[in-house]
């Protein structure tokens, strides 16, 4: 049975087999029998590589942090998870300065500066309603009251799965709302052009 770690656009930590591009962290969610019990233990969500020379991790250690799985960085950053400091390092400098020009802070922010900004917005009960042309790419959105959800690229959207994407379709004449909170959404329009599954190009 697999372990309750993989996570969908709208932050829930769901069990699925699907494997994932990248590794997240919030702290420590599981207890000793590897369940997951808390859906955060840190403001610091961070979406990581899955391998680093030298480390090899048991999941679900006890005490130790809960290794998250995500599709790719789109699904990551719709999850309100930002690029690690440290193992993606490249990624999150690129993160900062599309913060910068977004207008989201006059200089480089700090990583706490944005983790507070990040967890304000994720604690927000309800996810706006908007103009899915003027979305960015990178987004991803959810028709009203439904529990699909759709990834813009390129001006279209693109069904979402924890397999990957589905093929390109034009915008449906729904009320759509968007998954990815308000700072990262700033941060796409802003020119960070997130990671995506390479179903996308498939499809």
């Amino acid at each position: 049975m697999p372990l309750q770690n993989r996570v969908n656009p709208f932050g829930k930590i769901v069990a699925v087999a699907a494997k994932g591009d990248l590794m997240g962290n919030r702290g420590c969610l599981h207890n000793d029998r590897r369940e997951v019990v808390r859906n955060y233990r840190s403001k610091a969500w961070i979406a990581c590589v899955t391998s680093w020379p030298g480390v090899r991790r048991q999941l679900m250690t006890p005490g130790s942090y809960t290794e998250l799985f995500f599709r790719d960085e789109a699904t990551a950053l719709s999850a309100g998870h930002r690029p690690c400091a440290e193992c993606r390092r490249d990624r999150f400098r690129a993160f900062q300065a599309a913060w910068v020009r977004a207008g989201l802070s006059g200089e480089p922010p700090r990583v706490t500066v944005m983790d507070d900004r990040l967890h304000r917005e994720r604690s927000e009960t309800e996810c706006p309603i908007v103009d899915t042309v003027a979305e960015p790419d990178g987004v991803i959105l959810s028709p009203v009251g439904s529990a699909d959800c759709f990834l813009k690229w390129k001006g279209r959207l693109h069904r979402w799965s924890f397999d990957g994407y589905g093929p390109a379709a034009p915008p449906p004449n729904e009320a759509m709302r968007r998954l990815t909170p308000v700072s990262i959404a700033a941060v796409l329009a802003a020119g960070y052009v997130p990671g995506v599954h390479i179903s996308v190009d498939a499809s």
